[in-house]
């Protein structure tokens, strides 16, 4: 039988870990080198890490979607990716969308229908909302609803959040 190390070999990939390995992420356009364990989840090294709290954790297993953040450009659950899986590609947080003290069209959309009770899912929300408007500026309530299929709202806000996506899509398309 193979050991690990001969079979990595056979295949050409490298064997990282068991212990703190170094990795590099790209975080709302700024590059970090990060000594993480392999076992480190991406939600966990940009609110440990980097100090990016906007991220929210709450389930902790890939099924209530506070944590998505974008990752090339698509949503996905930060605490389901393994930080080193995630090295040298470029993540996105909610921590990048206002710029020089102004709200971002779709964080105003979500303040103007009062899409939020306790706010806690909003940052996940919003960050999918962001990652279906970077694909498609003209959704329809059904494209809404579908890419918000996947981040739960305890208060039960979806009426609101729908609007408010609905909402950005406008400012967005207009500029506004």
């Amino acid at each position: 039988m193979a050991t690990k190390a001969v079979r990595a070999k056979k295949l050409k990939v490298a064997i990282r870990g068991p212990g703190k390995t170094a990795i590099k992420l790209t975080v709302n356009g700024e590059t970090h080198e990060l000594l993480i364990e392999p076992r480190r989840t991406l939600l966990n090294a940009l609110r440990k890490d980097l100090g990016l709290t906007g991220t929210k954790k709450a389930c902790d297993e890939g099924t209530c979607g506070t944590c998505t953040v974008l990752l090339e450009g698509k949503p996905i659950y930060a605490c389901m990716a393994l930080a080193i899986e995630c090295d040298g590609k470029s993540v996105e947080t909610i921590e990048s969308l206002s710029k020089d003290g102004q709200l971002h069209p779709i964080q105003r959309a979500f303040i103007a229908e009062d899409a939020l009770q306790c706010g806690f899912c909003t940052p996940g929300q919003i960050m999918s909302v962001k990652a279906l408007l970077d694909e498609n500026p003209n959704p329809t309530l059904d494209d809404v609803k579908r890419v918000l299929s996947g981040n739960l709202c305890r208060c039960g806000a979806y009426p609101k959040l729908f609007q408010a996506a609905l909402r950005a899509a406008d400012l967005v398309r207009t500029g506004r």
